[in-house]
């Protein structure tokens, strides 16, 4: 497809492309590039069916139409498989608040930017549907029973199945169709985005932009709200969780009258509903794609499926007891602080290159633990990653979609994790972990990045991050 955008670049702008750079594409099946020439820039998008392209792009225009804050699309093959659009930036809001995800505590600017956000939800569910052909949304044109159901077996397949939770197969039917009717009496003829959430908001001068609202169809309001405030991996505090549902409610009611107790009472039940369908993703992506920050995320989803139980205790007991016991199991709890002084520890981890030697060991503790990245597959071989880093997106998709990495982490972070509570049990004050890999570049780099988030997510303790070979150092 590289080929077939630059052809659709040079029709469109009369010349080649200088440079062409692949983006990440999470957990998307589309293929991102950046096309630079000279002082500007484009985004071409790849995907795996014109059908979904074209609803994309015929959302795009529509949106525009209406003064919603989305990128405009400038050229489509004749296909229908590629297309160019707008460069939004570099800065999702997802990156913007990955200080706050890492300590806990938003700031003021962090609860401003994401009350301006959702603010700007009941635009594009309202007005977004004003004039809008239904009937050309990709998948389906409208929330309804199959839909739910399709979410729901996706939870009960992908997830409940592995998690060691027992449970009777018709009992759980039963509540399924109990909790899709009762999801059913919200049915709007509003614009339902259905992936409303942070990676998905781009930030342009300061300014919340909106992608991926392909899966889109009419629905109820509530979803939406749902997925942007309970987006499992942000762990917003309670207190910011409200304001950012008073500051929907607030904007929704330049259109309309809403009652606001009714609205949050409601709005619970679609927590849970939206919590199970991220789980089921979460089950897809991490335990058979391998996809390892899939796989972190899921007890953070639990934190929210635990949250919202309450909302539907009365409606589907049975669901409610299944989901109620796979909240308690301990391999899906949020990681926690242990007992002794964490602030004590201080976690020294390196990334090396075996040809350079094992990194020196200042602390007199004899180095800790050493791994050996090179039994992984080596990005360096494929020219594409040749400039790039382990602290890349494109080098971390292509680590974590062999499935290896994964499997190699795992192992790693169980001996991290048992090894710092007893460090910090002892009041011990030291640790070192070191990663070595042929040129200290890819795989050694990204086990180490890898580490690092996991500990800063589960332990008050100071982190610092040596990339040797690369001459960067981070203090977390």
């Amino acid at each position: 497809m590289k080929t077939e955008l630059e052809n659709l670049f040079r029709e469109y702008t009369g010349r080649m492309p200088d440079r062409i750079v692949q983006l990440t594409s999470s957990g998307s099946h589309r293929t991102y590039f950046r096309l630079y020439s000279g002082t500007d820039s484009y985004i071409g998008v790849a995907g795996t069916m014109a059908e979904e392209n074209e609803t994309f792009c015929s959302l795009s225009a529509h949106f525009l139409s209406k003064g919603i804050n989305v990128p405009e699309i400038y050229a489509v093959s004749r296909d229908g498989m590629c297309y160019l659009q707008e460069d939004l930036g570099h800065e999702s809001l997802y990156d913007r608040l990955l200080p706050g995800r890492q300590s806990g505590k938003y700031s003021a600017e962090d609860a401003e930017l994401l009350e301006r956000t959702i603010g700007k939800l009941p635009q594009i569910q309202v007005e977004g549907a004003e004039g809008w052909d239904f009937s050309g949304c990709f998948h389906s044109q409208s929330f309804n029973p199959r839909s739910i159901m399709f979410d729901l077996n996706y939870f009960k397949y992908c997830f409940l199945l592995t998690s060691g939770v027992e449970f009777n197969e018709e009992k759980l039917q039963d509540d399924f169709l109990i909790l899709a009717s009762e999801l059913m009496k919200d049915m709007d003829d509003t614009f339902m985005y259905r992936d409303f959430q942070s990676r998905n908001v781009m930030l342009k001068d300061g300014e919340p932009y909106f992608i991926d609202f392909q899966g889109g169809r009419k629905g109820p309001v509530y979803y939406d709200v749902a997925s942007f405030v309970w987006q499992a991996r942000s762990d917003f505090p309670k207190d910011l969780k409200e304001r950012l549902v008073g500051a929907y409610i607030r904007a929704l009611g330049k259109y309309r009258r809403v009652d606001e107790d009714m609205f949050r009472s409601r709005l619970r039940i679609f927590v849970f509903f939206r919590t199970l369908q991220v789980l089921g993703a979460y089950g897809f992506r991490g335990g058979y794609e391998r996809k390892r920050h899939f796989l972190e995320s899921i007890p953070y989803a639990i934190s929210n499926l635990k949250e919202s139980v309450p909302a539907v205790s009365g409606i589907c007991p049975y669901l409610a007891e299944i989901c109620s016991a796979m909240t308690e199991m301990p391999r899906f709890a949020k990681p926690q602080a242990v007992s002794g002084n964490p602030a004590a520890l201080k976690v020294r981890i390196f990334s090396f290159s075996y040809r350079k030697g094992i990194p020196e060991d200042t602390s007199g503790n004899g180095g800790g633990y050493v791994f050996d990245c090179r039994g992984m597959h080596n990005p360096g071989k494929y020219e594409r990653f040749r400039t790039l880093t382990g602290m890349d997106r494109e080098v971390a998709d292509f680590l974590e979609s062999r499935g290896e990495a994964a499997s190699f982490l795992s192992n790693v972070f169980s001996l991290a994790d048992a090894h710092v509570r007893k460090y910090i049990e002892r009041g011990f004050t030291d640790l070192m972990f070191s990663f070595g890999c042929t040129g200290g570049q890819h795989r050694s780099v990204y086990c180490a990045e890898a580490l690092a988030s996991h500990l800063k997510a589960g332990y008050d303790i100071t982190i610092e991050l040596f990339h040797r070979e690369q001459g960067v150092k981070k203090i977390l």
